[in-house]
């Protein structure tokens, strides 16, 4: 159940939840999912047996996600706040985000309701760097983070920073999918600023896997 206002899952959930289901997850496994929407890859990481928080910033989802846990029989603590406040001093064995990626001409305003899904300032990366600063820490030694985002965030950038950060990164899945209506909707946009090219016509997600070294 998706609730008027949360995002929906969709091509990039399911890319993330396919390295997901990559991942060796013993029963038990501490698991943080960030910026869970409707808690679907929440939902598929308890019922292996893991032991799931799940932390949205929109009250809306942590509603929807308390109710597809309860409907779906799993336990999941489901937080509210912003990335990994609700969880600070904590560690995992795993950490997912699928965070807001899309490059937004938006000047020097954040954006605000359902928006604030997917759009992510002007190089699409408002999120993904606080990621990179932050998530290293809440690994345990051996801990994985899996993070999906779009190529118009530059995953190269990603990798490298996660990397600096002492952390083994590199793309392991790569997907190409029609526009979605967000970016049909700022295309030329995007394009003016060389984020397409002329030619393309799809849009590339990545999943990036970063492993803290034990």
């Amino acid at each position: 159940m998706v609730l008027p206002g949360v995002y929906a899952p969709q091509e990039d959930t399911a890319l993330l939840a396919g390295a997901l289901s990559d991942e060796s997850l013993p029963p038990g496994a501490a698991v943080l999912d960030v910026g869970t929407g409707s808690g679907a890859l929440a939902l598929a990481a308890a019922a292996r047996g893991a032991l799931v928080t799940a932390v949205d910033m929109s009250w809306r989802a942590v509603w929807g996600a308390r109710l597809n846990a309860a409907r779906s029989g799993l336990r999941v603590r489901v937080r509210h706040g912003n990335l990994f406040t609700p969880v600070h001093g904590e560690t995992f064995d795993l950490v997912l985000a699928n965070p807001p990626y899309v490059p937004a001409p938006l000047g020097g305003r954040r954006p605000r309701g359902a928006a604030r899904a997917w759009d992510a300032g002007h190089d699409g990366r408002m999120v993904l760097d606080r990621i990179c600063r932050e998530a290293p820490a809440l690994l345990r030694p051996g801990g994985v983070l899996l993070l999906v985002h779009s190529a118009l965030s530059d995953p190269g950038l990603t990798v490298g920073c996660l990397r600096e950060a002492g952390l083994k990164a590199a793309v392991i899945r790569r997907r190409r999918i029609a526009f979605g209506p967000v970016v049909r909707g700022r295309e030329r946009w995007l394009r003016q600023r060389g984020l397409l090219a002329p030619a393309d016509n799809e849009e590339e997600l990545v999943v990036v896997r970063a492993e803290l070294p034990v």
